[in-house]
């Protein structure tokens, strides 16, 4: 069973999908594009791409939406420099694809932008203003904070206390300061669109809820994203979405911690933001996701260079051990505490260290027939999304899968079967399915 921490209930609780077909369907609020990729957003794309390889592992199908917010204030102030906001919205797009990719990220399922679902958000806006929660007001559209007594439930947040603070941006045009935004009128030199409430462009909040509904329906199994966004982005996306439709939004909203440096949170707006380019030219894929695992996602990380040395050397350590040609009678110990760690709220720090203890038989002395060992460590690595290599510095070795069917056919010539079986069964368990045929093993990941 899968347990999972869920910010809006406080607590872990037990995994069981909304729908009857074995499917989790999943949300992750991506990028605003005006600018290149930093360190934080990788955090994210690592977390949500660890529960979607869990969720694997506990032998579910996953169905992941991964967005795109392609146009906002920060979009049309880099558009004031000369450049349109949709070439720049599509470079950033695309340079984030490039290093999911190298990042061996597994691919969402849909990755929507705003700006192409401007038809949704707008019928959206029209059901909300319908049922008396929002409001237009002098070419603006307005949510009606008031009308949704469970506002706060996610951030624990009390609305009057946001008030007496003054946390929150005065606006004449609002009938309560906690109101936010549906749809922004049209200002001159803007993009806009067409809508019933007039030329304008969608709000932040509205297009998470309009997007994710849309392809995993009213009520969907997890929401993930920054801890940064729960309030006020997660907060108002469960107060429009269900007074839309009278139903939970989310079954379970899971945030990670953010990233560090010199105790700050990395941000552009402070101006120590680590471009992941320049991350991925100093370190490889491997050792950039073995750091940001060593870590529990829902703790903050400190990001610097020598925490990724220190990745460095300890993923060293990992390849090293996995070039042993020699075998334990232990195949299957280690790999059945790994999934046992997974499963507790996506642990990888206790995951990495069941590896860890793994790799330290490998190297005690006198342990010298390690061969499933060697494959029981691939597995792992493989289940965790580690990338290809044997040896970090080794780009063009052999990947993990094809390390794991050399040693399946070892031990198939050995007539150790066992171990042959073990080998397939766990890939298939990673959505890997092999095929033996007279050209030799064949395999192909499943979905």
């Amino acid at each position: 069973m899968i347990r999972i921490y869920d910010t809006l209930k406080s607590e872990s609780r037990d995994f069981s999908p909304v729908s009857s077909d074995n499917t989790v369907r999943m949300y992750t609020c991506g990028m605003t594009v005006q600018d290149t990729p930093h360190l934080g957003h990788l955090r994210a794309l690592v977390t949500a791409d660890i529960i979607k390889r869990t969720m694997a592992l506990g032998g579910y199908r996953v169905f992941s939406v991964y967005n795109f917010t392609d146009i906002d204030d920060k979009l049309i102030e880099k558009m004031r420099g000369g450049e349109d906001y949709r070439i720049l919205s599509q470079r950033n797009i695309d340079e984030f694809m490039r290093f999911a990719a190298i990042m061996n990220a597994l691919p969402f399922d849909v990755y929507p932008r705003a700006t192409g679902h401007i038809q949704e958000i707008v019928e959206f806006i029209e059901k909300l203003i319908e049922k008396g929660y929002a409001y237009k007001s002098e070419g603006d559209v307005f949510f009606s904070v008031s009308k949704f007594d469970g506002y706060g439930k996610l951030s624990k947040k009390k609305t009057d206390e946001l008030i007496e603070g003054k946390r929150i941006e005065i606006n004449e045009k609002k009938e309560n300061p906690l109101d936010f935004v549906l749809w922004k009128g049209a200002k001159d030199n803007e993009p806009y669109w067409h809508s019933p409430f007039g030329k304008g462009r969608p709000g932040w909040h509205i297009e998470c809820s309009a997007m994710s509904m849309k392809y995993l329906g009213e009520t969907f199994d997890i929401h993930t994203g920054g801890e940064d966004l729960i309030f006020p982005h997660h907060e108002n996306e469960i107060a429009q979405s269900e007074c839309a439709t009278g139903k939970l939004f989310a079954n379970f909203w899971i945030h990670n911690g953010m990233v560090n440096r010199n105790g700050e949170k990395m941000s552009k707006s402070v101006g120590n933001d680590s471009k992941v380019k320049g991350i991925l030219s100093r370190w490889s894929p491997d050792v950039v996701r073995l750091y940001l695992m060593k870590t529990h996602y829902r703790k903050v990380i400190e990001f610097s260079p020598e925490r990724l040395d220190e990745a460095k050397s300890a993923y060293s350590r990992i390849a090293n051990a996995l070039d042993g040609e020699t075998a334990s009678s232990s195949a299957g110990k280690y790999y059945e505490k790994f999934k046992e760690a997974l499963f507790d709220d996506f642990n990888t720090p206790q995951a990495l260290g069941v590896i860890f203890d793994a790799v330290n038989e490998i190297n005690a002395e006198g342990c010298s027939e390690k061969k499933e060992l060697r494959a029981e460590i691939g597995m792992m690595l493989f289940a965790l999304g580690f990338k290809s290599e044997k040896k970090e510095a080794a780009s063009n070795d052999k990947g993990l899968v094809e390390l794991l069917i050399e040693v399946r056919e070892d031990a198939r010539k050995a007539r150790n079967f066992a171990l042959s079986d073990l080998i397939r069964d766990r890939l298939k368990e990673m959505g890997i399915v092999l095929n033996d045929s007279k050209e030799g093993v064949k395999w192909k990941r499943e979905g």
